[in-house]
């Protein structure tokens, strides 16, 4: 069976461009919550967001095509140039083929649905712009990685909502285990945008809805709602014989990941046994245990009911372990990026298992009383980790699990 590594990290977060000051970022415990500057905020009760700002893809991708390319698309392509610059991959006409791309987006051509039928309808479909159709299908950031890094092997996008990025890892892990590739760009994106941000403002998902400053504090007692964000990571995945030969430097390996449906899952509620399973697949996958994981990096986000079941979860798998094992959601420090936040995730993880430190849940102050564990509160912890669960989960039935482990050689 191939051993699947990671070789590179790029990372374009509210809280820093590229590995090192993202990693910097979350160990400070740096909030990357602004006034949101992307469009008119004026009709909505929150203008609050955690937004990537002093983008300027200029400086990473040039001018040549730039004005073609949606804010998504931007987003994934500058994180796919620090990725590929961090695993000094060369892609030439002999291994392009080999190469293959898989990334995770959910809302990431809504926008340009939106302002290329708005053109449409207000002045006509001959007045549409042809540049800017292929920015309205959802597979587009994906594609437009291979064209600009010349990649000739499978292009994948997967929309599993807030999954996406942990299935992106999931879906190119399985291509090299298969020999169908030798390395995979994987990673997952989302863009702030007018349309998504009213889209969660009206299912009322958003903290200070009820007039509060808005606030991110996962597991914490104050919780009323998520602050969204956006970004992009993508990570360059490796057989681990094709890593070595090249003279790669490994950062981790993906030991193993297991993703679930639970049709008990509705839209405002969340299922415990989809996360669970998840979960064990990926122990079953990685041949490991809970006494094995020395961090656990959560999905909770903020909400109420998430941030509790995913404590239930942690407390019916791990037993006793539960409340020895460290616990943090970065989503305190950068918000909720949806199909963003399984990579951006993962990203984190690498950092964790190379810098030794757990990254804390900022805002902790209050204690829930179903919300009781080490969840790292308000400080970076110094300790040396060895393997890290990655989980997602969210409340139309998506369930994955991810555990990276340190490379040892």
């Amino acid at each position: 069976m191939h051993k699947i590594v990671l070789t590179g990290v790029g990372v374009l977060s509210p809280i820093g461009f590229g590995k090192t000051a993202y990693w910097a970022g979350l160990r400070e415990g740096k909030t990357g919550f602004n006034a949101i500057s992307l469009f008119d905020t004026s009709k909505f009760k929150v203008n609050l967001a955690g937004e990537v700002i002093d983008f300027d893809p200029l400086l990473t991708l040039g001018k040549k095509g730039l004005r073609d390319l949606d804010r998504t698309t931007q987003l994934v392509c500058a994180a796919s140039d620090l990725a590929i610059s961090d695993s000094r991959l060369k892609v030439t006409d002999e291994n392009t083929r080999a190469i293959g791309v898989s990334i995770g987006t959910t809302f990431g051509s809504l926008h340009s649905i939106s302002q290329f039928d708005r053109a449409g309808i207000l002045e006509g479909p001959r007045s549409v712009n042809p540049s800017h159709f292929p920015n309205t299908v959802i597979n587009s950031p994906a594609s437009r990685i291979s064209i600009r890094f010349k990649i000739k092997g499978f292009n994948t996008t997967i929309s599993t909502g807030f999954c996406a990025g942990l299935d992106a890892v999931a879906y190119a892990s399985d291509f090299i285990k298969l020999r169908r590739a030798n390395v995979v760009l994987a990673g997952s994106v989302e863009e702030l945008c007018e349309e998504t941000f009213l889209g969660f403002h009206k299912l009322g998902l958003l903290s200070g809805l009820d007039g509060s400053v808005p606030l991110c504090c996962p597991f914490d007692a104050r919780r009323n709602g998520i602050i969204l964000s956006e970004g992009a990571a993508v990570l360059v995945l490796e057989d681990e014989e094709h890593a070595i030969a090249r003279g790669a430097l490994p950062y981790a390996r993906i030991q193993g990941y297991g993703s679930v449906f639970d049709p008990a899952a509705s839209c405002h509620s969340y299922s415990n046994m989809g996360l669970a399973t998840a979960i064990m697949q990926a122990f079953n996958d990685a041949a490991l245990t809970p006494k094995d994981i020395d961090y656990i990096s959560a999905c909770s986000n903020s909400t109420i009911d998430l941030d509790r079941m995913e404590t239930v979860v942690i407390k019916e798998l791990f037993g006793e372990h539960a409340f020895d094992v460290p616990i943090s959601s970065i989503k305190s420090m950068i918000g909720e990026s949806f199909s963003a936040s399984g990579s951006l995730s993962l990203a984190a993880a690498v950092g964790a298992l190379q810098n030794d430190f757990i990254p804390p849940t900022m805002n902790y102050h209050d204690v829930d009383s179903n919300c009781n564990l080490d969840y790292v509160p308000n400080i970076a912890r110094k300790q040396k980790v060895h393997n890290v669960l990655v989980t997602s989960s969210d409340a139309y039935g998506h369930n994955s699990a991810v555990i990276l482990s340190r490379f040892n050689g």
